[in-house]
Order: C-alpha cells, then structure tokens, then sequence
C-alpha cells in the first residue's frame, strides 16, 4: 500500500517536471508536434507518380524551432528522367501560434500556419490565402506511435478552400540506434 502510495506521489511531482522540460531552454511548447520529431522513411503516390523518400523533424537552434528536412525520389517514365525533390521546412512560435516556412529545390517559398487537431493525432499546415497562386495544405495523421498517413493538396486560385490531393504517403518512424 505504502510502496503504491509512494508511485503515485512520485508520478505527481515528476509528470510536471517532464512535461515542463518538453518546452525546453527555449520557453517553446513542443508537445503537441512531439510525435512527428525522429527519422522517417516514406512511400506514396500521386500525380508525379509513384516516388520514395524521407523526412526528419528535430529541434535545433537550442529547441527555438524545429528543422524538417525532406526529400522524395521518383522514378524515370516515359515522358520524364528519374528526378528528386528536396526541401526544407523551419517550425517555428509566433506569439501563441505555431507558423512554418518552407523552401525547395524547384524555388518555392510557402508560409505556413499550423493546427493540431483536438485529440492531437492529426497536424495542419495551411498557407496563407494569396491574390494570385495556389494555395496548399500539409497535413500529417499520426496512425500509431511508428506511423503515420501524410497528404499534400493544392486549391486553385479561384477557389482558395477548393484543397484537392496531390501527394498522399505513408511513412514509417525510424527506431533510434
């Protein structure tokens, strides 16, 4: 009795602490995108076609923001020579809110804001409605502790909420060595 009394108190007080420590030096509350930081490895399909890569969150700048660094491999068909697609992306806090910028190897520059769903399984990257040019939604919907099911969707110009698939993938969390 004593000895599970013991656990519950130790539970109590330390369970603060280490959330606490989750935010870091750097005052950045992380817990809700803590699922996503590690190594992944992905495969998927969509309009460019099948294609393989990767993609890794971590913390950097002291836990100020978080790096995600990707890249996508897609085969040669037969209008178009194999190619590969890289990108990086820095998650970072504005005000209360979470935002993200991303760059790619073909020149894009999107911004982000960024949303967790209520049960905290489901993340959202929206770009900014703009005058001219698309608008695109990221999105990431953790289906176990490894894995997870990831969507990219592309809306007209015309119509800013009209988000249609582009990309759809799976990708599997690597185990740390």
């Amino acid at each position: 009795m004593r000895r599970s009394f013991g656990l519950g108190v130790l539970i109590l007080v330390v369970l603060p602490l280490l959330l606490a420590a989750q935010q870091g030096k750097s005052g950045v509350d992380w817990r809700p995108l803590l699922w996503l930081i590690g190594d992944w490895t992905a495969t998927g399909s969509g309009k460019p076609g099948q294609g393989s890569g990767g993609f890794s969150f971590h913390q950097d700048l002291q836990g100020h923001v978080l790096i995600r660094k990707s890249f996508s491999e897609y085969p040669a068909t037969a209008g178009k020579p194999a190619y590969r697609h890289d990108d990086l992306m820095i998650v970072f806090p504005a005000g209360k809110d979470l935002r993200a910028e991303y760059f790619d190897n073909e020149g894009h520059v999107i911004g982000y804001a960024i949303s967790v769903s209520s049960d905290g399984n489901t993340i959202t990257f929206v770009s900014e409605e703009a005058a001219t040019g698309p608008r695109f939604r990221l999105t990431y919907r953790k289906n176990s502790e490894r894995t997870l099911t990831g969507t990219f969707e592309i809306a007209p110009p015309d119509k800013p909420n009209g988000f249609a698939k582009y990309l759809e993938w799976t990708a599997q969390k690597q185990v740390a060595k």
